[in-house]
């Protein structure tokens, strides 16, 4: 039964993608929807046809609405009309890493629950040596696959059910019903499931977080669907019946063909992916694009140079998969670091670490709460302990160190875990990254606390070069010292050739972290290079 219509929960027609996909089907069919490079595209009409359609095969394999199905793709039109045919039958759509083997796939697995799992037919030979817990069936995608023990494999036409009548779920899809649980990437342990409602992926890309989007835009997802940051353009658009453009993965060498090819004109740029656009060599061709708004997280130093060279406004925000885009920039703002100031619905503090709001222009905790009921996550997946834990005090606890400026800016200054304290000052990853980065030789760059020979941390830099150029450590030390403060200077410098990323190119410091000091990293002491500190 369905209560009385609460003002700040947002119709199913707003939020719903079963509701979303009826009202845009009959509104404008014949708009396109899904646009993939050299492709036609896929209307709203044709992409209402392809669920319902998947999702009567869905049914006839024993999905039932509350049900959860693990959804194991990568980005393309079968992850996308599966996540949507998942949600037509009411059922909770469970995308998994595709980087995911061993006991971390085991885990999510037996966190799960679910029955069923959609995979990519190259995958699944990774279920053979693990505990599949309560999975009874695979639908493999690509090529049939051979018999599995324990497991009905079965191929990927047992997702058409073209023809058949298939009624609707036994009672309403209502905007607080779970849309689905999405892993956190485990780099403080065990990854844990965001049970997410469907008004909270709204409020994550609506019109109150992503202010910068409307109906004539289309946004490209560029990062995979098992990540907030491939499922808000996703969502973002189906809500304002705009379109998207889907490609594999983020590239550098093919960004702008596929930007033109796909007629984008709204992107994200997460991490490092901003540098590496905008340290490729001129072409002549740089403002030669349909390419009109980029969201660039975090606002690197590299951001105000991107908007001039290539013609486009830049915002930037702050979210994770938890929370519902809480801080939003205006346009091309120029503070390095900021995130923005809070969005309409939604309430913040920086805190310490017993939830005491801390100074102005101090770090502390960012806590967040919204007024709409719904609009953050519904805890984490079978654990009640995390849950409870980061929801203390009615307040959810990012994990993310903040600091506020007295114009109410707010900034980002590094995940809690990543904080390096040296000879008793705090120091922000985040802060000396962005300045290495300003290196001109520097690609990219990881800054790490290694153990110190006296006490506390020693702060080490690991990067790669621009392809073509070197790196001397020294001439980066002194390139930093009018820049940074001299405990913040890095005692070790270490060259590789690529960082370690995740799938959404998060930098891995956990595996820098575990590494260390290698046989391979200058040492300024040890080189003899002095850093005075300035007396005054």
């Amino acid at each position: 039964m369905t209560s009385t219509p609460d003002p700040r929960i947002p119709a199913p027609d707003q939020c719903v993608v079963r509701s979303l996909l009826q009202k845009w089907a009959a509104v404008q069919p014949d708009k396109v929807f899904l646009q993939f490079a050299g492709s036609q595209g896929i209307c709203y009409g044709q992409m209402l046809e392809l669920t319902a359609n998947t999702a009567a095969g869905l049914y006839a394999l024993g999905v039932r609405q509350d049900d959860r199905v693990v959804v194991w793709l990568p980005n393309g039109l079968d992850c996308l009309r599966v996540w949507f045919a998942i949600n037509w039958l009411g059922a909770v759509y469970v995308p998994i890493n595709t980087a995911y083997k061993g006991r971390v796939l085991e885990h999510v697995l037996a966190n799960a629950d679910a029955d069923l799992i959609v995979a990519h037919a190259e995958l699944i030979s990774l279920l053979r040596d693990i505990d599949t817990a309560r999975l009874k069936k695979v639908v493999a995608i690509g090529r049939e696959c051979g018999p599995f023990e324990g497991l009905e494999v079965l191929p990927a036409s047992a997702l058409d059910g073209s023809g058949q009548n298939l009624a609707a779920p036994p009672r309403p899809i209502e905007a607080w019903d779970t849309q689905s649980i999405v892993y956190t990437s485990g780099t403080t342990g065990p990854s844990k499931g965001v049970l997410s409602s469907y008004a909270h992926l709204y409020a994550m890309a609506g019109p109150q977080a992503f202010r910068m989007l409307d109906a004539d835009d289309r946004y490209m997802c560029n990062l995979p669907l098992f990540h907030v940051g491939g499922t808000i353009p996703v969502m973002g658009m189906l809500s304002r019946g705009g379109s998207i453009a889907m490609v594999p993965s983020f590239s550098t060498d093919t960004f702008w063909s596929s930007i033109c090819d796909t007629q984008t004109t709204v992107v994200l740029l997460l991490g490092v992916m901003a540098t590496f656009v905008v340290k490729r060599p001129p072409d002549g061709q740089d403002q030669q694009h349909p390419l009109r708004k980029v969201i660039i997280v975090p606002l690197c130093e590299d951001a105000p140079s991107f908007a001039a060279r290539f013609g486009v406004d830049v915002y930037t925000l702050y979210n994770m998969t938890e929370i519902s885009t809480p801080l939003v920039s205006e346009i091309n703002p120029s503070q390095l670091g900021s995130c923005g100031k809070p969005r309409d619905g939604v309430e913040l503090r920086v805190v310490d670490d017993n939830d005491c709001e801390v100074v102005s222009g101090k770090a502390g905790e960012l806590l967040v709460r919204t007024d709409a009921p719904w609009a953050l996550n519904s805890g984490y997946y079978k654990n009640p302990e995390a849950t409870a834990k980061a929801w203390r005090n009615g307040w959810f606890h990012t994990g993310d160190a903040f600091r506020v400026d007295e114009d109410g800016t707010y900034y980002f200054v590094d995940r809690m875990k990543d904080a390096i304290r040296r000879r008793g000052e705090n120091i922000s990853s985040f802060e000396v990254e962005a300045e290495i980065a300003a290196f001109p030789a520097v690609y990219e760059v990881a800054v790490i606390p290694v153990p110190s020979e006296l006490s506390e941390d020693e702060v080490m830099c690991v990067l790669a070069a621009v392809p073509g150029t070197t790196i001397d450590p020294q001439a980066l030390l002194e390139f930093l010292q009018p820049r940074l403060a001299h405990f913040m200077l890095p005692r070790y410098v270490r060259v590789v050739d690529s960082l370690p990323k995740t799938a959404t190119q998060k930098l891995m410091k956990h595996v820098l972290r575990a590494e260390g000091v290698t046989p391979d990293t200058w040492d300024r002491e040890r080189a003899g290079l002095k850093i005075q500190r300035v007396k005054l």
